[in-house]
């Protein structure tokens, strides 16, 4: 393998494959990026046998000359040494060649390097996966559902299924699911091109999400979505993503959702989220996040907490509707600012149906988002 590559594409290239690196696997090739050279261009890819991520690089991208190919070849190279030192390099052109026993050499400008590379054919194979069920989602959209339900997920590994955001797709309409059995994060929205397509548990860990959503780019580009037996492959730009769904079967939470409620208000967001966030300076201090909210005869909203230390806060947020019955409870303030911090609406409409019952938050001017909080049972 012999070639000159310019840097600053090789080394986007790496960025979006190393996600796929993970730092504590016992299988010395897993810890590399293979890169595949042929007359096409170079593929770099990586693998922590869950998530697998490649991409491609042309030979020539519009009238810019990308990669200059000498001689094919393939090598499996230390992604930890070779994500750093391509950074560091000082010039624009990098010439990479492979000799005996996959030693590789790396030269730019002034600086060579020599690296121990591994047998490209001890790499694992990517799956292959049968292209029958594939939608397409604004990459914007994508990247906001995510963000919208993935804070949800549980970080305990006892249960593994709620480490990840389930995916549902029925009558073009996709809806992610998240709980930590403390909460739930639920965001739908419909999709035009996947009409008469379906599918039900399939369920992505939520750290595999967060990597997803930093590779998809911020110009509004659609993404594929190839949903297979055991994996799914997101498909961006020049990019391969591959996910295995997580195994089980994930809790029917419909059942928690209420239907009609006993007390209904509506408050502007920004507002309520400032209030709490001082709220849970002191909580946060008692280790508790608990904070306190209740209705005033007015029809405003009192939010409190206290500490023993340090002592109380106490402050009213105007409350723009007010129907049902008078209202005092008590929730993780940790939680509700997690859900205030992705709600886009300028106005969240907030529900219970009684005092020990779930809280629900909304976005006042959408349905496509639904949020639960269990509440907290305090003695005053």
């Amino acid at each position: 393998m012999k070639i000159s590559i310019l840097k600053n594409v090789l080394n986007e290239a790496i960025q979006h494959v190393s996600k796929a690196i993970s730092s504590r696997t016992t299988i010395p090739i897993l810890s590399g990026i293979k890169l595949d050279v042929n007359h096409q261009g170079v593929t770099l890819t990586a693998s922590d046998t869950d998530v697998s991520i490649q991409s491609f690089i042309p030979m020539e991208d519009g009238d810019q000359t990308v990669v200059q190919i000498e001689q094919p070849g393939s090598v499996v190279l230390p992604a930890k040494f070779f994500v750093e030192i391509i950074k560091k390099l000082p010039s624009q052109e990098i010439r990479m060649e492979v000799k005996d026993q996959f030693q590789t050499f790396i030269s730019s400008g002034a600086t060579e390097i020599q690296i121990v590379g591994l047998d490209p054919e001890e790499f694992p194979v990517l799956p292959n996966i049968e292209e029958n069920q594939v939608i397409s989602v604004p990459g914007d959209l994508l990247k906001n559902m995510i963000k919208q339900t993935v804070f949800s997920i549980s970080t305990h590994e006892t249960t593994p299924i709620l480490t990840g955001v389930l995916w549902n797709l029925a009558e073009g309409e996709l809806k992610f699911v998240a709980t930590d059995r403390h909460r739930l994060a639920t965001r739908s929205a419909h999709l035009e091109t996947s009409e008469g397509l379906r599918f039900s548990n399939v369920v992505i860990a939520g750290k595999t999400l967060n990597e997803l959503s930093r590779i998809i780019p911020d110009q509004n580009m659609l993404v594929d979505i190839v949903v297979a037996d055991n994996q799914v492959l997101f498909k961006v730009d020049r990019v391969l993503f591959y996910s295995r769904i997580l195994d089980g079967t994930y809790p029917d939470t419909s059942r928690i959702i209420p239907t009609s409620y006993k007390t209904e208000l509506v408050v502007d967001t920004k507002s309520l989220s400032e209030s709490i966030d001082r709220a849970y300076l002191l909580s946060r201090e008692e280790k508790t996040n608990i904070v306190k909210m209740q209705s005033l005869e007015n029809g405003d909203l009192e939010i409190s907490s206290s500490s023993s230390e340090l002592g109380k806060v106490r402050e009213e947020v105007n409350v723009s509707k007010f129907e049902g019955e008078p209202l005092k409870i008590s929730f993780n303030s940790k939680y509700m600012l997690d859900v205030l911090k992705v709600i886009d609406s300028e106005q969240l409409t907030i529900a219970f149906t009684g005092i020990m019952s779930p809280i629900i938050l909304k976005p006042a001017d959408s349905s496509n988002a639904l949020y639960i909080i269990l509440p907290y049972r305090t003695t005053n």
